[in-house]
């Protein structure tokens, strides 16, 4: 499975973010929308994502540990050419949990995805994804995600700990990562 270290936090000042991260990436950045269908599965978390784009749609697979801080996700995807086919057969083989939709601004800087998502129905957010390679460690992944929060002004006590799914729907209980 790849793996990367993720970060989340409430985008209190989602201008003075996008002017900030804009400063730190070499490129224009990537504009999507996005829509996440949310499945219900024993373990982790699965997400059958669609581009308004025409980017081609994915399925993705994810474990990771729902608390705040930087935290390792190990993660599995998988193109998929029929999405509404893919939707039809997931729901009706699993209960689908929650639908995000959100627009996502993506800055790349070196190993770093820096998003700034507009969540409909939750609000503003940043997320860091620090990509490691198979023999990175995840302490230099954790170090790296603390210290751009830190030059993009993320104060600790914005830090998300799930997913939006469970945002979405607090009545759920947030699945802990096997």
């Amino acid at each position: 499975m790849a793996r990367n270290i993720e970060i989340k936090a409430r985008a209190q000042h989602f201008e003075q973010l996008r002017e900030r991260a804009a400063k730190l990436a070499p490129d224009a950045p990537l504009i999507f929308r996005q829509q996440d269908f949310f499945y219900d599965v024993p373990r982790g978390r699965l997400k059958l994502r669609q581009f308004d784009d025409g980017t081609p749609a994915e399925l993705i697979f994810y474990q990771r540990d729902d608390r705040d801080g930087p935290k390792a996700s190990y993660y599995t995807r998988s193109p998929v050419t029929n999405p509404e086919a893919m939707h039809a057969l997931l729901a009706t083989a699993l209960t689908t949990r929650g639908i995000v939709t959100k627009e996502r601004h993506v800055y790349l800087t070196g190993r770093t995805r820096i998003h700034l998502d507009r969540v409909d129905g939750l609000g503003d957010f940043i997320e860091l994804e620090v990509l490691l390679a198979q023999d990175d460690d995840e302490e230099g992944g954790h170090a790296e995600a603390h210290a751009m929060f830190q030059t993009l002004g993320v104060p600790e006590s914005d830090l998300v700990a799930v997913a939006y799914v469970d945002l979405l729907s607090p009545e759920s209980e947030p699945k802990q990562a096997a």
